[in-house]
């Protein structure tokens, strides 16, 4: 192949065929991500825009396209207090559901809430979660009674349960017969790292820089900068004893 006189090798034509290819993906992908929206007409824009995008979290940056964020096409959302602050991120076969008498659920901007995980409001309950903040595939954060808050730059790892409610168990009655009840709100203040499977119970407050360790059941309250492991969850060191101690003069 020449050109001016000049040979054109064949992986350069590939090279330029790559780069055009790569060059029309990437505006089509914005063309539609400029549409997205929860509207039925959003939806339509992101299923358009997501088609010739990779997948899981290499779609996070679509999210930033627009202020009105990402919310992937394969996601349920059935709630009509669903508030989204700018550049959220919502991933494949998440669900947001509200059941009769369901608060509102709020997401801060730039959190993600990766694939299959379920943010649920009912009974008055409410969902809060704070800028920066990510819920990883498999979560499920379920407010009945008592609001959820999640505050900003928190982690909340693969397969954890947030439940701001449990069953009454009185003995003379079928469980299934017996009210919801609940000790409070669940808490957790910013830059907390929940490791993955943890379950954290109703009136539990995790302060600000804590740690949960994985599989932790968390029951009672864990203090900034801690560090919690077990069932039931306890304090087994504090962060600030992690730093390197000085060299004796």
């Amino acid at each position: 192949m020449t050109t001016d006189g000049n040979s054109v090798r064949p992986s350069a034509v590939r090279a330029g065929v790559q780069r055009l290819r790569i060059n029309a993906r990437t505006m089509w992908i914005r063309f539609w991500m400029r549409h997205a929206g929860l509207t039925r007409r959003g939806r339509l824009a992101t299923r358009l825009a997501a088609w010739p995008a990779p997948p899981y979290k290499a779609r996070e940056y679509l999210a930033r396209l627009t202020p009105r964020g990402y919310v992937d096409p394969d996601a349920t959302i059935y709630h009509n207090a669903f508030r989204l602050g700018r550049h959220v991120f919502i991933g494949e076969a998440v669900t947001i559901f509200q059941a009769s008498q369901g608060g509102p659920i709020e997401l801060g901007d730039f959190t993600r809430v990766y694939g299959h995980a379920l943010l649920e409001t009912g009974e008055g309950g409410a969902i809060t979660v704070g800028a920066d903040s990510r819920i990883h595939r498999g979560c499920h954060l379920i407010s009945y009674k008592a609001p959820i808050q999640i505050g900003r730059d928190v982690g909340i790892a693969q397969n954890c349960a947030l439940y701001s409610y449990d069953h009454g168990i009185h003995p003379d009655i079928p469980i299934s017969q017996q009210p919801l009840q609940s000790k409070g709100p669940v808490i957790v203040d910013d830059h907390v790292w929940i490791g993955t499977g943890v379950i954290i119970m109703s009136g539990v407050h995790i302060g600000a820089g804590a740690v949960v360790a994985s599989g932790a059941v968390v029951t009672d309250d864990i203090p900034d900068g801690a560090i919690a492991a077990g069932v039931p969850a306890r304090v087994v060191k504090m962060r600030r004893d992690l730093r390197p101690r000085s060299p004796a003069l």
